[in-house]
């Protein structure tokens, strides 16, 4: 009776083993062609994709973090499908908006960018209208076509914790940017809460965040009363700038993305604390849901990972009017995109407006490409289905670059510390570039300098072991105004940094702090810039366990953030992680090599 199926094993074994072998080798065979071809192997590793297809046609698309996941997820179902006789792979790589509105604008260096695209949708059609500016300027061909059909829509809201919200009269009264400048302008004791001290608003940095962008251009509509034809002469008002300067003054700290406003705000939801953060963020309608999901990332993968927040978030459609994310599909008028990735394009571009994948957006909280919202757009989901009432169109080319060019003076100012580990290990080589570890760095901080302002002040430190005495770290440049002497001396400093010594991390990271504490300027953004590539090595120092009690700030002080950057395969993110958190700021991870310069400018768009 048993002996039957013993048997069939036997016969059948070596058919079987033949069967797993050949597929190891079609899937190896595949990798092997895939790495073959040109932003291929670079593609998958970044997205984690596969092709479906044999010497097909491969579409590469960036796309704007909030939606590249989903896109990914709607193109695995897509990839394999035959487009005027060809087979069709769409590859989607995450690029964030501003940034490959740079790239595009200045040409773009698969080095430095990543894979070249064929199709590119950022988060809104302002970023191509700078972009269409831009190129302009450089006396560039176009890029984009005049036609750029939406794939999804959602509005640019105001979130704020619910209580807050409340306090204000949301629902039921109209709320606006003038709510904001009012608020902003004392503290919540005449909302009768004083125990939620100042108000305190995020909002991400114009040059790189859809967000912070729309934000920036709403608050102009609203300090002029307009709802459309903003002009250069508006944006150059001295009542319009005063209006945008006290909007900006209440910043906490900009920001690459509304990220580490949410992720922030989650911790200390996590911990009773959500009323402490923030006040306000700017953030899209999409986000607010993602958010009160217990789900900041907005990741699909994440989705239910995350018990939802005691304290949600209400979404504000300011009253002067918003500016949608319209989430256009610009297909490249570039040379690499022929008629046969046109054809795909297209056929993509109507499988996302077709139904089925319309539905997918609706389920995380996009509205459709025709604005409509869907069922998760609910007053339960701290979201009003009738708002916005008015939308805004974004202003002409020249007019929305002045705006970001006039944004660098009415921004917030800051007090910056930059510190940069100098031991041995910073001299390793980099593979493929000639240059040290520290080498890269260097030059990463010098590019970086011409995002601080004049009305900013920045200061160096280096440090490794022993380097002052006893002390671990040595003054390079006290902290002081930006100005060209400033500007030159920070520049010749970095540039003479070499590397020696272990890692005093601890003891460095705590002065470094007490320092910018001690200078703080209570209507500036107080911050330090912190860099090592690796653990401490100073057996006389303090513990982290000693060392993040020190840096957390007693209720109602001005907060002092440490924004760390993991630098090379050695870096203990962990651990620079929770120093960062300890001070609600953001940890980047540049242990790729390459991607310093990338990193520090994010960093940067903090200020």
């Amino acid at each position: 009776m048993y002996q039957q199926p013993q048997r069939r094993r036997r016969n059948f074994a070596p058919f079987i083993v033949a069967i797993i072998l050949a597929g190891a080798l079609i899937v190896a065979l595949r990798i092997l062609v895939g790495a073959g071809e040109p932003g291929t192997g670079a593609a998958q590793k970044a997205t984690g994709q596969t092709k479906v297809c044999e010497g097909g046609v491969t579409l590469t698309i960036a796309a704007s973090s909030e939606k590249a996941e989903l896109l990914r997820t709607i193109a695995s179902g897509y990839n394999g499908r035959q487009v005027d006789g060809h087979c069709a792979d769409v590859i989607v790589e995450t690029k964030a908006s501003g940034g490959a509105m740079q790239a595009l604008a200045r040409g773009w260096d698969e080095r430095q960018d990543g894979p070249r695209p064929d199709v590119w949708s950022p988060a809104s059609s302002g970023w191509i209208t700078l972009l269409q500016q831009r190129a302009s300027a450089n006396d560039s061909a176009s890029l984009v076509a005049a036609d750029n059909p939406s794939i999804a829509k959602t509005p640019l809201v105001v979130a704020m914790p619910l209580p807050m919200a409340q306090a204000l009269g949301w629902p039921g009264k109209k709320l606006g940017w003038s709510d904001v400048l009012a608020v902003s302008a004392g503290s919540w004791a005449k909302y009768g809460h004083p125990e939620w001290g100042r108000f305190k608003l995020g909002k991400t940095n114009p040059n790189f965040s859809t967000s912070g962008l729309n934000a920036t251009v709403g608050t102009y509509f609203a300090a002029t009363g307009l709802s459309g034809d903003l002009s250069e002469k508006n944006v150059a008002d001295a009542k319009a700038r005063d209006f945008v300067r006290g909007v900006e003054r209440s910043i906490v700290h900009y920001g690459d993305t509304t990220l580490t406003f949410l992720s922030n705000l989650q911790r200390a939801d996590d911990a009773g604390a959500g009323l402490s953060y923030i006040s306000a963020v700017a953030v899209e309608e999409k986000s607010v849901w993602d958010y009160n999901q217990g789900n900041p990332t907005g990741d699909p993968a994440t989705l239910g990972k995350h018990a939802k927040p005691k304290v949600p978030l209400a979404a504000i459609y300011p009253k002067e009017g918003t500016l949608m994310s319209d989430n256009p599909y610009a297909v490249l008028t570039a040379p690499w995109v022929d008629d046969a990735k046109r054809a795909v394009a297209a056929d993509f571009l109507a499988h996302l407006q077709a139904p089925e994948q319309q539905a997918r957006f609706a389920e995380f909280a996009f509205r459709s490409y025709e604005g409509k919202a869907g069922e998760l757009i609910t007053q339960a989901n701290g979201l009003l289905p009738a708002e916005p009432k008015t939308t805004l169109s974004p202003p002409a080319p020249n007019v929305l670059d002045k705006i970001l060019t006039g944004w660098a003076d009415l921004r917030k100012p800051a007090n910056v510390l930059l510190v940069l580990d100098v031991s041995g290990s910073m001299g390793a080589p980099v593979p493929d570039t000639g240059k040290s570890k520290l080498d890269l760095a260097k030059q990463a901080a010098i590019n970086a300098l011409p995002q601080f302002g004049p009305h900013d002040r920045v200061g160096l430190w280096m440090f490794s072991t022993k380097r002052d005495g006893a002390k671990d770290h040595l003054e390079l440049a006290p902290l002081a105004t930006v100005d060209a002497a400033q500007r030159e001396k920070l520049r010749a400093r970095l540039d003479g940094l070499t590397p020696d010594g272990g890692t005093g991390l601890y003891d460095t990271a705590l002065a470094a702090h007490e320092q910018v504490r001690r200078l703080r300027n209570d209507d500036s953004i107080n911050a330090v810039v912190f860099l090592t590539d690796g653990k401490n090595e100073d057996p006389d120092s303090l513990s982290l366990e000693n060392l993040l009690p020190d840096l957390r700030t007693e209720p109602g002080q001005e907060t002092v953030r440490m924004f760390t950057i993991a630098y090379g395969q050695d870096a203990d993110l962990g651990v620079l992680r929770q120093i960062s958190e300890a001070t609600t700021a953001a940890a980047y991870d540049s242990r790729e090599s390459g991607s310093i310069d990338q990193v520090f400018t994010a960093v940067v768009s903090n200020f």
